[in-house]
């Protein structure tokens, strides 16, 4: 199959909603309130998903559908901050939970994000000393693209249980707060970053996400970051009234979001693309998607 920019949905495949068949789906909703204004642009990742992934799933195969909801929940649950937009879940019985842990509401991944919702304190990230935005640039900055899909699909609905997998490229150095309050800085190496996992979910009668369970190990990630171990901890100093992302980052802004606006010219935002929250999570299905 030939790599292309764009993913085409069937252009047959009746009764099955949108987000399903399209994993582009819910960035056409005009009506739907933006964290940014206007919905993201996910053409970087969805190429670079193209140009390596690992699987090629026949359109509307049982794969197929479930990578393109996936998809389709992770730009809702990074970019709608209105929950009542979110097409996805099922909003009366939607839970999300990881590696057997309380299951979390949607409210609380919109308020802490994707990233910090699924990563538990460590000797490189503490979610707890870290928030939406910092969190989101601190991952995004490191590797502006991390593309997801899934590898196999155990059972159907109503219980989907499948296997993912996330990757991209470590462009740019990892700067985070570690569970000791010490700013972490880990240089990039320009290698792969490539973690997998284990989700089941339960769906509705309009496969909408119910109940969602992931197992995958949070730190794989950051033993990928650094290899050997040589990162550079120092004690954080903040200033009065800076916040964590400054603290960080600088005041520097790094685009690693473009939105396209009205006039079709692009308009930055330092945003998460995908779990991303997740996420693509950092996305949550993962750890952050695409």
């Amino acid at each position: 199959m030939a790599a292309a920019d764009v993913e085409v949905p069937p252009t047959e495949a009746p009764g099955l909603p949108d987000y399903l068949l399209d994993p582009n789906a819910t960035l056409k909703d005009d009506t739907a309130k933006w964290r940014y204004g206007q919905a993201p642009d996910y053409s970087n990742t969805r190429k670079v998903y193209e140009q390596t992934k690992t699987q090629t799933h026949t359109a509307a195969s049982l794969p197929n559908l479930v990578e393109n909801l996936v998809k389709n929940w992770e730009v809702e649950a990074s970019f709608k901050p209105d929950i009542s937009d979110w097409r996805t879940i099922d909003h009366a019985n939607y839970t999300f939970s990881i590696n057997g842990g309380p299951p979390q509401s949607a409210e609380h991944m919109l308020k802490v994000g994707t990233y910090n919702a699924i990563i538990t304190p460590n000797e490189f990230y503490d979610p707890e000393k870290s928030d939406f935005a910092s969190s989101h640039k601190t991952f995004k900055r490191m590797m502006p693209t991390f593309a997801w899909e899934v590898l196999e699909v155990y059972s159907g609905p109503p219980v989907v249980a499948f296997k993912w997998r996330h990757w991209g490229v470590m462009k740019n150095d990892y700067v985070g707060f570690n569970n000791k309050g010490e700013k972490v800085t880990a240089k990039a190496h320009g290698g792969a970053i490539d973690i997998q996992g284990i989700t089941v979910a339960k769906v509705d009668d309009k496969v909408r996400l119910q109940s969602v369970e992931t197992w995958f190990d949070p730190m794989e990630m950051f033993r990928q970051i650094a290899p050997t171990g040589d990162v550079t901890k120092t004690t954080a100093t903040p200033n009065s009234g800076e916040d964590i992302t400054t603290q960080l980052h600088g005041e520097e802004v790094v685009p690693v979001e473009e939105v396209q606006n009205s006039a079709g010219s692009g308009s930055t935002a330092a945003a998460h693309e995908e779990m991303s929250g997740a996420t693509s999570a950092a996305c949550p299905f993962i750890a952050r998607q695409e």
